[in-house]
């Protein structure tokens, strides 16, 4: 299945046309399974090839409706809604303003989550053992991944003394990483400069404010933002000749500098068996959060050199994968 037939484009005036297309061509007697994300992923397949390797193959013993917000959290309200409606026998929400989008429209159709960043502390599950409601899944809740991100950036360029921080206060994920960042920094003695970013449009303006800041270093927290855009982040990263920090491989595999984090991937894979189980009759609060279990630090060496540093040798062997 290609991917363009894996993702059911809904947005602004077409969304009506093309959710009736798609209702038109399911068949009734499949299992349906929601999967609700602002923007297509780069980490969409893997959940799909999770599917796969437990033996569903869509249109044949399952059905995938795959809207997505373009890139508009207010349309995940009425995109979660249009689901519960359908209705769909499980829903899988790929970030935190997803799984609350999808709470609100639903309070019995399980709820599959894949990277929420802090399950209990956002009130979408009692506990991580127990959530007490119809939502599941796995949490991206790591918090020392902050404090490691700026050790390495530290490393990486010892003399640096500020850090520009692209971040999402849309995203709960990132405002609780932008606060443990506020924590971590003094004590390496570094000063952090903020850029706030809500919207993909947003970004151009983000770039222009932060090169008046004349940054030293940069770090992005991870968000559907820029993740959409992460080639423009990149360039616009190297054209500055800043060092830059990211929290997926996917911006150093695109020409990003480094990066530190847990494996996207994984989760979005590991995802698909929590809707299997669901589907042979699970409840969703006998099915524990899962946290993160694999990390990545990604090297792009091409990169260093073509920004002018001399990255350590005690970062090329710590780094997990370096790209030449």
């Amino acid at each position: 299945m290609k991917r363009r037939d894996f993702i059911t484009v809904l947005g602004g005036a077409a969304m009506p046309i093309f959710w009736a297309r798609s209702l038109h061509s399911q068949s009734a007697r499949l299992p349906r399974v929601g999967y609700l994300t602002p923007v297509p992923l780069p980490f969409d397949d893997e959940f799909r090839r999770g599917l796969q390797d437990l033996g569903y193959v869509h249109g044949r013993n399952i059905s995938i409706e795959a809207p997505f917000a373009d890139g508009k959290d207010e349309n995940l309200p009425q995109l979660a809604k249009q689901l519960a409606e359908l209705p769909v026998d499980v829903m899988v929400v790929t970030n935190s303003t997803a799984t609350a989008a999808a709470m609100k429209a639903t309070t019995t159709i399980p709820i599959v989550m894949v990277t929420a960043g802090d399950p209990v502390g956002s009130r979408f599950v009692a506990t991580l053992a127990r959530s007490g409601n119809n939502v599941t899944g796995l949490s991206s809740l790591a918090p020392e991944i902050m404090l490691k991100q700026l050790e390495l950036l530290k490393e990486a360029v010892p003399n640096v003394s500020h850090v520009t921080i692209f971040w999402n206060p849309l995203n709960p994920t990132n405002v609780m990483f932008f606060q443990r960042a506020q924590i971590e920094t003094p004590a390496l003695g570094v000063q952090l400069q903020s850029v706030e970013v809500r919207t993909p449009q947003d970004l151009d303006g983000a770039f222009t404010a932060a090169s008046q800041l004349n940054p030293q270093s940069l770090l992005f927290l991870v968000d559907q933002v820029t993740i959409g855009r992460r080639i423009d982040v990149v360039r616009f990263a190297n054209a500055i000749g800043c060092p830059a920090m990211f929290s997926l491989k996917e911006f150093v595999v695109a020409g990003g500098l480094m990066s530190f984090g847990f494996d996207f991937p994984n989760l979005f894979y590991r995802a698909a068996f929590y809707v299997d189980k669901i589907l042979k009759g699970a409840v969703p609060t006998e099915l524990p959060i899962q946290q993160p279990t694999k990390f990545q630090f990604v090297v792009n060496l091409a990169t260093a050199k073509s920004i002018g540093l001399n990255l350590p040798t005690s970062i090329l062997l710590r780094a997990d994968e370096v790209i030449e």
